[in-house]
C-alpha cells in the first residue's frame, strides 16, 4: 500500500475515532482484532488489501450511528496524517449513539487499570498457592486458562509448575480472542520452553463451551478448523522468540474477528488452534 493510501486511511480512521468517541487502538480491535494498528500505519507498515477492505467496509457500516459530517476519505485529502490531538469540536461532551454497553468499547481504559495495579500478580500468586494441593495425573499436568489475556499470569503459573513439577510434561492450554493479547502472550512463552522443554502450549480463539476439547460444537465450523503445528528448532530463548514472531502473519489470519449478532462482542471468523511445542520433545 503506497504512502498517500495509508494517509488516508489513517485520516479516515482517525475522523471515525473522534465522531464515535473512542481509542484508535478500540478501533483497531472492533475493526480488525488488531490495537496497534494505527500504530503500525504511523510506522510505515504495510496492510494487505483485505484488511484495508475490512477497515473501509467497517467504518461504512457504521457511519449511520454517528450524526455529523461524513468521515472523510477518497482522493480528495493528501498524504499529511493528521495530529492526535486535534480538540473535540466545542468541547461537546461525546455523543451518546444509543449503543449497548460492550466490554471492548472500554478496552483502553481497562488495560490502563490492569497494568497500573498488582492484580494479575496478586491473581497469578493466589493460583500458585493451589499447587500445593494438585496431584496431577500422568501423562501430563494439564491446565486450562480462559481467556490468557496478555500471558502474564500463565507465565508466572508455569513458572510455580515447574518449581513443583520439574519432571512432568506440561500440556496448556490457553483461550483468547485478541490478536493484540495472543502476540503479547507469545513474547512470553521462549524461556517457558527453555526451562520446560516437555511443554506442549495451545492458543485458541474458540469460544469457552467450546475451547477445552479444541473443537467447534458446530459441524460446519469444525469442518474449516484452522489447525496449525509449530515445531520449534533449536535451544535458546532467542531462537524460540524469534520463530514465535514470524508467525504473526499466521495469527492475522486466524484470529480474524466479527461482531456478535446478539451481544456485539467480537467472536471468530474461523475457529482455530495453534499448538506449539519444541522438536526434540515431539
Amino acid at each position: 500500500m503506497i504512502t498517500n493510501q495509508k494517509s488516508t486511511l489513517l485520516r479516515q480512521i482517525q475522523a471515525y475515532c473522534r465522531e464515535a468517541n473512542i481509542a484508535e487502538s478500540t478501533f483497531g480491535f472492533l475493526a480488525v482484532n488488531d490495537g496497534k494498528l494505527c500504530n503500525r500505519l504511523r510506522s510505515g507498515k504495510d496492510v494487505t488489501l483485505a484488511t484495508a477492505q475490512k477497515i473501509e467496509a467497517f467504518i461504512q457500516d457504521h457511519e449511520s450511528e454517528f450524526p455529523g459530517d461524513p468521515v472523510p476519505g477518497g482522493p480528495c485529502y493528501d498524504n499529511q496524517v493528521l495530529s492526535d490531538d486535534i480538540p473535540r469540536s466545542n468541547g461537546a461532551a461525546p455523543v451518546d449513539s444509543g449503543r449497548p454497553f460492550r466490554f471492548y468499547d472500554n478496552r483502553q481504559k481497562y488495560l490502563a487499570f490492569i497494568n497500573t495495579c498488582n492484580e494479575k500478580w496478586k491473581i497469578a500468586e493466589r493460583a500458585a498457592a493451589e499447587l500445593a494441593h494438585v496431584q496431577p495425573r500422568p501423562p501430563a499436568f494439564r491446565l486450562f486458562d480462559a481467556g490468557v489475556g496478555d500471558g502474564t499470569l500463565l507465565s508466572h503459573l508455569m513458572r510455580a509448575m515447574h518449581r513443583r513439577f520439574p519432571t512432568l510434561p506440561f500440556f496448556v492450554v490457553g483461550k483468547e480472542i485478541s490478536l493484540e493479547d495472543v502476540r503479547l502472550c507469545l513474547e512470553k512463552l521462549p524461556d517457558r520452553f527453555v526451562e520446560h522443554p516437555a511443554s506442549v502450549i495451545v492458543l485458541t480463539n474458540l469460544y469457552y463451551s467450546e475451547a477445552p476439547w479444541l473443537m467447534p460444537r458446530d459441524v460446519t465450523k469444525a469442518a474449516a478448523l484452522n489447525w496449525q503445528e509449530v515445531e520449534l528448532e533449536g535451544a535458546s530463548a532467542y531462537e524460540y522468540g524469534e520463530q514465535l514472531r514470524a508467525l504473526d502473519d499466521l495469527l492475522v489470519d486466524g484470529w480474524q474477528t466479527k461482531a456478535s449478532e446478539k451481544t456485539g462482542n467480537p467472536i471468530y471468523v474461523r475457529p482455530s488452534v495453534l499448538v506449539l511445542y519444541r522438536a526434540d520433545n515431539r
